[in-house]
């Protein structure tokens, strides 16, 4: 196996950031002047290499080596960031990819045993619109085109214009998924985004799949009344009934074995220092990779606002936000990802991420996923001071390579 340059790597990452950053962080929003500058940045270091690049129907940005074999392994990042974001978030991802092509042309003198191609998606972060991996999944048949098509930035722009700015066809993005037709294996190396890595002192990661979420709105209702002259046995506070579910969603994430549970918002009415709370409404955020623990989680939270409810003489609704399934990775590629790391650093932990990634909508396609964690110091992310140690970065380039080499190589089996 010949050498990827991971030094390489850093300094591009760095000239990325010294074109789309400023002091407040990387402002590569997608569908914005300054992404599109970035995909052209990209798209000449592309061409160096060569390879060959086109945008899908839905803006996502391919580069292909073709190989002996039309099936392919694809490697996916993202080179739009948040407002204010990390230097790292994604478009890691992506010039590792960028580097990888690099030594499999230099390699295989262009003629590798498979097909190898680097993708990068379109608005991962779904910053403008509020709507996160529209590329990918867009590509992979799962974007709802209806709630898409309603979507509107600050400024009331809707998705479908700010789209045909960037040469992109709303009705069509969906005809992106033929990009799949021949993947055979799908790997993304990512900053880790929060302090499990930190933690163990550990510079890489094995990621099990992605959290399945479920996401409601708690509404209590109970009876608004003179702060002064209710006494407290004979009020009907629904906000003492919704501030009682803020210690139990902890005992109930850690009952689940590895769930996560965050109340978000709290809004009350009347909402004035005078009046006993009428309404309180409170967001509940619940993720585990198992289904059947994110279920409990989710009956447990349920039973509980129940009680408290009957507790204050209150009553309480539940109305479902948003919610999707856990997305475990493939097992052969999760061995690879460890053998890896392994023969790279010596230690592989294996953990699962919290944040949706577009690999959960690759394997949600049904191509066999994988992903990398690389950690990230402080364990931030989405902020300017998000950053990792360089010589884990290196390390990270490098161990992706070689499960890149290792997905090649079964793929080339199969």
């Amino acid at each position: 196996m010949g050498a990827v340059d991971s030094s390489r790597t850093i300094a591009e990452l760095k000239e990325l950031r010294a074109l789309t950053g400023d002091d407040n962080g990387a402002q590569r929003v997608a569908f914005t002047p300054i992404w599109a500058k970035a995909r052209e940045w990209l798209r000449t270091k592309l061409s160096q290499i060569p390879a060959e690049t086109h945008l899908d129907a839905a803006g996502n940005l391919w580069a292909t080596l073709r190989g002996k074999s039309e099936r392919a392994l694809l490697i996916g990042g993202h080179i739009d960031s948040v407002p204010n974001g990390g230097w790292l978030d994604g478009c890691l991802n992506t010039l590792a990819g960028v580097e990888i092509l690099r030594r499999v042309r230099a390699e295989c003198g262009g003629d590798p045993p498979v097909t190898v191609r680097v993708v990068d998606w379109a608005d991962e972060e779904g910053a403008r619109f509020g709507k996160s991996l529209f590329g990918s999944s867009a590509c992979s048949g799962n974007l709802e085109m209806d709630e898409a098509r309603a979507l509107r930035d600050k400024a009331g722009v809707s998705l479908p214009d700010a789209l045909k700015d960037h040469g992109i066809e709303f009705e069509r993005v969906k005809e992106s998924h033929r990009e799949l037709a021949n993947a055979a294996a799908y790997i993304e190396l990512h900053i880790e985004q929060g302090p499990v890595l930190l933690d163990l002192d550990l510079p890489l990661g094995v990621v099990l799949g992605t959290f399945g979420v479920e996401r409601h709105a708690i509404t209590f209702r109970g009876q608004a009344a003179h702060s002064g002259s209710t006494p407290m046995n004979r009020r009907r506070d629904a906000f003492l009934a919704a501030a009682k579910m803020s210690p139990e969603i902890y005992r109930i994430a850690e009952r689940s074995g590895g769930g996560v549970c965050t109340i978000g918002s709290c809004t009350t009415k009347p909402g004035i220092v005078t009046s006993v709370v009428e309404e309180c409404r409170i967001t509940l955020d619940q993720r585990h990779l198992d289904a059947a623990a994110l279920a409990r989680m989710f009956d447990e939270a349920k039973t509980a606002s129940e009680q408290f409810a009957k507790e204050g003489n209150v009553g309480v609704e539940w109305e479902r936000l948003w919610d999707i399934a856990p997305m475990p990775f493939d097992e052969t590629l999760l061995r690879f990802c460890e053998e890896a790391i392994v023969e790279s650093c010596g230690v592989a932990h294996r953990l699962p991420s919290g944040p949706l990634h577009d690999a959960a909508e690759v394997a949600r396609a049904g191509v066999p996923t994988v992903m990398m964690f690389v950690q990230s110091l402080h364990g931030i992310s989405h902020n300017k001071i998000e950053d990792t140690k360089e010589e884990h970065l290196e390390l990270a380039v490098r161990a992706f390579d070689r499960l890149a080499t290792k997905a090649i190589e079964w793929i080339a089996r199969q």
